[in-house]
């Protein structure tokens, strides 16, 4: 009789180890996680590679007919880079520049041959060399020259500005890394309602020292960012308990792929479209619009408010950070609450030694 080698039988040792190796679930987990690294190429690559201008909230001061030529020339422009509004006097530009109402504004002189452009390199030092260089070549054009002046500069320390983004980046990622940590650590159970309430608490007792942590290491050890400590702190403790909770939420929700949930969130598509490397306006339409609802991008908008621009224009991305806070703190314990039917954890007695018996 011929003998069968071990490869050609269905106990082969091989497939034996093989089948054991490469379980469902290690297959299932390498899968998505394939699938989010190809997600965060096509994310970051997407939202940044070709930075094009587009709807910038723009002004211009000149007096009344010019102003009006100016702006129509503005709006005519290929691509519509630019928002033009006619502003009444540079006070206002200034002012309008400041509340982040524009981003850049254009002073005509009637009776000379130089202009001056308004920018704030606070907002992103991306996007004020983007207007300028678009300035310039229309008063080329013009054969006008054109001097610029920057009305809320970026500390000489904060490169292309990115320390707001960079910080916010880092409380996101506080927020998330110790909302998984506490439900993947050794020990920590199915969520019950009692057991969610208190890695709540934990989460918001991690913000706060966190929020301090960062507000410090941006603030008076590293220079990188002007404004105040006290609103910097509070800040990233919002920041990260509201990313924190909402982990938790997902985690309540969809168990261990919860975490993958909230890094496609906060970091495939937050990140690219939180403003940090590009601002706003030189993103595409789709990043454009996503960011401000996400946290990483609430968060980038509000730190830089605070060093640059006296805390103005920041409520939206408040009451975004406190819409992601909330709902995370409600959809955490209505989940827990439904799974476990209302009941919470008890803790067992110890067991009762057993009585001697007393003989007659």
């Amino acid at each position: 009789m011929t003998q069968t080698t071990g490869a050609d039988t269905p106990h082969s040792p091989f497939l034996a180890e093989v089948k054991d190796a490469v379980t469902p679930r290690a297959t299932l987990l390498v899968t998505g996680v394939v699938i989010l690294h190809l997600l965060f190429i096509a994310s970051y690559v997407g939202a940044l590679h070709d930075p094009k201008p587009k709807d910038v909230p723009f002004g211009v001061v000149a007096p009344q007919a010019a102003a009006q030529q100016t702006v129509t020339r503005l709006q005519n422009l290929p691509g519509d880079p630019l928002t033009p509004r006619a502003l009444p006097d540079t006070a206002t530009a200034r002012e309008q520049i400041l509340n982040r109402d524009i981003d850049g504004a254009l002073l005509i002189d009637p009776t000379g041959t130089t202009d001056t452009l308004l920018v704030a390199t606070g907002g992103g030092r991306v996007l004020a060399a983007t207007l300028e260089n678009l300035v310039t070549t229309l008063e080329k054009s013009e054969a006008r020259t054109l001097r610029t002046i920057d009305v809320a500069p970026a500390d000489r320390q904060d490169a292309n500005g990115l320390s707001s983004f960079y910080v916010t980046v880092g409380w996101c990622v506080g927020g998330y890394l110790c909302a998984s940590i506490m439900t993947i650590s050794s020990g920590a159970g199915r969520p019950t309602p009692r057991r969610s309430v208190i890695r709540l608490a934990a989460m918001a007792l991690v913000a706060i020292v966190g929020g301090l942590g960062g507000a410090l290491i941006v603030g008076p050890i590293l220079n990188a960012l002007p404004g105040s400590i006290t609103a910097l702190w509070g800040l990233g403790a919002l920041i990260i308990f509201a990313v924190g909770a909402a982990t938790l939420a997902f985690q309540a929700i969809f168990g261990m792929a919860g975490i993958g949930l909230v890094i496609l969130i906060i970091v495939i598509l937050g990140n690219p479209s939180a403003g940090g490397a590009l601002p706003p306006p030189l993103l595409p339409p789709f990043w454009r619009d996503i960011g401000p609802a996400l946290p990483p991008g609430a968060g980038t908008w509000a730190t830089r408010s605070i060093a640059y621009f006296n805390s103005n224009d920041m409520t939206a991305s408040l009451l975004v950070l406190s819409a992601w806070a909330v709902a995370g703190i409600a959809v955490t314990l209505l989940a827990t609450s439904l799974r476990t039917g209302g009941r919470t954890t008890k803790t067992p007695q110890a067991n009762k030694a057993p009585q001697p018996t007393k003989t007659p």
